[in-house]
């Protein structure tokens, strides 16, 4: 025993003798915030022209593989995926039926990169293979897409496909005439439809409605702004842009170059569309206009609800706008106003606040609005409003989460795909008339008996104010409370996102090895409301980090683990929950992942993606106190015994621009009393994690997953110097 102490020892000195001669290089710069001097020791990292910043993250990254490439039992974690995939033999995403019954989808066999994009008529049909991304743009060197969207046309005769590349969201647009399978030569570019409004076809199919960026240079100031929907015709030059809804069409809309001016999802039979101008705030402005003045290039949009009356998920039904109101309430009621006359302060209810539960979403159908809701983010339920009655509908099996798919309001088609931590998601056909639940799933339903003793706890922490946070716990029946379980608790905590229960094999794996897996529903998130966002926002933002530093504590008092067994992972604005848990608490922790994350916001607004709206501005006196508290990278002190970390960043990331993890590391670095590694990882290919192949991904989260292993003392998944004795 002695002996290998000895050798972990000497490993650990050797890491740190290592990593300590090859510090970033430094160079101060002295900013004042309304009469506070605040001290930035690594601004020259934020030049990522500078080849003395992209050599050291070479070496840092080059560094950690070879750290990392010590444990024996490092690739575990892809080859477990992997095989899963093949055990499961094909997994299918991205799924758009269409009124007339036609499928499109992406399927990945399990030897596959990224998914082919495959249609068949109806459920039954036979299937058909439409596009394989390795065929664009094949006869040009060093290109890797994938399909990271696709949207047919109403009737299925054309589809619109986003080819993406080595990371980025913004992506090119290519469009398929399904009969045939000829691809248009026009190519829509400037775009990224994922999470800005996708791409809605108009009612006649000759064309579509984009969200467009100007500028496409992530490092230019002004990428992220000024961003126009615009209205495409097919065969047209898609690169005469014609405007129908921005701020320098509609001047009198008082659109700010921050926000985005997107159009919401629209029926055949809708007389309007609505606009929305889309930043950070929980509610959006609207405006309305007539679909024929709109193509006929008129400008009259017309104010439609206000943030203040904190309408949100609007659906025009008929003559009237359905919504999810949150005013005078903090769960949310179902509500419905006239569209000539909008009151949606006091609209008619039509399912008030339900005791305990939030609506999260509903479907209109021909025989009434089919809605969800959700306690504490983690039990979900299905209703449905028909006839001024509101009915409750049981699940086949009790589920976590539940999503909502429908034809359209003139069909009874409704399907209901519910899932779970421990329960792989499954497609329903829900028949109203015999209450039945029919099973609808594209992708074959596996076993998985190596999770058989996994269970799932829900509990609630009590705050140190009284709050009360749900906490998720994942871990295999058996386990004993001794306070010996290598536990990581993943926590998030911004923009009122949910941490919703899906079946997560990364947490289901973490538990096979003999671990505990924890989600910390701490405040920001969506989880009870917008009071629960707000109580994570902002001035309030430490309420974030501090339910995470309870919970841990709780979990260490009832014996589920101790300080030297415990790891917290956050990743996006997560790094800003777990940055600062462990610079508030570094005594409590034994190991951090901040995975491509916020970890400098006082810098924030010198990035193309400012979000002052979600976490504040330094203009505002009260605002940048808030950002300074909330800053990870300031709180780093010198000569604290800080834990080990593993710090990850893309250089394609839009979102998070890469230097915020650069520089956090390098502080890091350069300030911890300890022989803990501190780990950098750059992606010089990726981005924020997503829009990459899938053995990519699986490969990131397994770095992540071993580092957290190691440091937690997993016998399996020590270095081999420490192996051979």
């Amino acid at each position: 025993m002695k002996i290998k102490i000895f050798i972990i020892t000497l490993f650990s000195l050797t890491f740190f003798s290592a990593q300590k001669t090859n510090l970033a290089p430094s160079k101060p710069t002295l900013d004042e915030y309304f009469g506070n001097k605040i001290v930035d020791e690594y601004r020259n990292l934020e030049n990522l022209d500078d080849p003395q910043t992209i050599n050291w993250m070479k070496f840092q990254t080059d560094y950690t593989n070879s750290v990392l490439n010590l444990i024996p039992k490092k690739k575990y974690y892809l080859e477990k995926r992997l095989e899963f995939d093949k055990k499961l033999g094909y997994s299918v995403s991205d799924l758009k039926v269409t009124s007339n019954n036609k499928y499109f989808y992406l399927k990945r066999n399990a030897e596959e990169k990224t998914g082919k994009l495959y249609y068949k008529e109806g459920f039954q049909g036979k299937e058909e293979l439409l596009y394989d991304p390795v065929k664009y743009k094949n006869n040009e060197s060093n290109h890797e897409f994938i399909i990271n969207y696709l949207n047919p046309s109403s009737d299925g005769g054309k589809i619109a496909i986003s080819m993406s590349e080595k990371g980025k969201e913004l992506a090119e647009v290519i469009i398929m005439d399904v009969k045939n399978k000829y691809i248009h030569p026009e190519i829509i570019t400037h775009t990224e439809p994922v999470s800005t409004g996708g791409i809605k076809w108009l009612d006649d199919n000759s064309g579509f409605i984009y969200l467009y960026y100007p500028e496409t240079d992530l490092k230019s100031q002004s990428f992220y702004k000024n961003s126009q929907t615009v209205l495409y015709k097919l065969g047209t030059d898609p690169q005469k842009i014609t405007p129908v809804f921005s701020a320098k069409n509609n001047p009198a809309l008082n659109i700010f170059e921050d926000q985005f001016p997107i159009i919401l999802d629209f029926d055949k039979d809708d007389q309007y569309y609505i606009g929305m101008v889309v930043d950070y705030d929980y509610y959006k402005k609207t405006f309305i206009i007539r679909k024929k003045d709109l193509l006929d290039g008129k400008k009259e949009w017309k104010p439609f609800s206000d943030v203040s009356d904190k309408a949100k998920n609007l659906e025009l039904y008929n003559d009237e706008v359905i919504f999810l109101s949150g005013y005078k309430s903090s769960f949310n009621k179902l509500c419905k106003t006239n569209i000539n006359n909008p009151d949606f302060k006091n609209a008619i209810v039509l399912v008030p606040e339900k005791k305990d539960e939030i609506i999260k979403s509903y479907r209109i159908t021909k025989d009434g609005i089919y809605y969800t809701t959700t306690k504490n983010g983690v039990e979900a339920k299905l209703y449905l409003y028909k006839e001024g009655k509101d009915y409750s509908i049981k699940l086949p099996y009790p589920s976590g989460n539940i999503d909502l798919e429908c034809k359209g309001k003139n069909f009874s088609d409704i399907w209901i795909t519910c899932s779970g931590w421990a329960n792989d998601e499954q497609r329903f056909r829900y028949d109203l008339k015999s209450n039945t639940f029919n099973p609808e799933n594209l992708t074959p339903i596996a076993e998985y008996p190596e999770f058989k003793d996994i269970i799932v706890e829900e509990i609630i922490v009590k705050a140190r104010d009284g709050e009360e946070i749900p906490l998720s716990l994942i871990y295999n029946k058996n386990l004993v409370k001794n306070g010996k379980s290598p536990l990581l608790i993943e926590a998030y905590g911004s923009y009122g996102i949910t941490d919703k229960p899906v079946f997560a094999k990364t947490y289901l794996l973490w538990a096979n090895e003999g671990g505990i897996m924890a989600i910390a529903h701490v405040r920001g998130g969506g989880e009870k409301g917008e009071k629960w966002r707000l109580g994570g926002y902002k001035e309030t933002k430490p309420n974030t980090w501090r339910d995470l530093i309870d919970c841990t504590e709780y979990l260490i008092k009832e014996k589920y683990s101790s300080t030297d067994k415990i790891a917290i992972w956050g990743g996006s604005a997560g790094g800003i929950t777990v940055g600062r848990a462990m610079t508030e608490r570094p005594d409590l922790f034994k190991a951090v992942i901040a995975e491509v994350g916020v970890m400098n916001p006082l810098r924030d607004e010198t990035t193309p993606n400012a979000q002052p709206k979600e976490f504040g501005t330094v203009k505002d006196p009260k605002e940048f106190k808030g950002l300074l508290e909330m800053d990870s990278y300031y709180h780093i002190k010198k000569g604290i015994n800080y834990p080990a970390t593993f710090i990850t960043g893309g250089i394609n990331d839009q979102r998070v621009i890469v230097w915020e993890p650069v520089k956090f590391a390098a502080k890091l670095m350069a300030n911890d009393a300890s022989n803990n590694p501190i780990l950098l990882k750059i992606d010089f290919e990726g981005g924020h994690g997503a829009n990459v192949p899938i053995a990519q991904r699986y490969a990131s989260i397994g770095d992540m997953f071993t580092f957290a292993f190691w440091q937690l003392g997993h016998p399996d998944y020590q270095p081999k110097e420490n192996t051979k004795k």
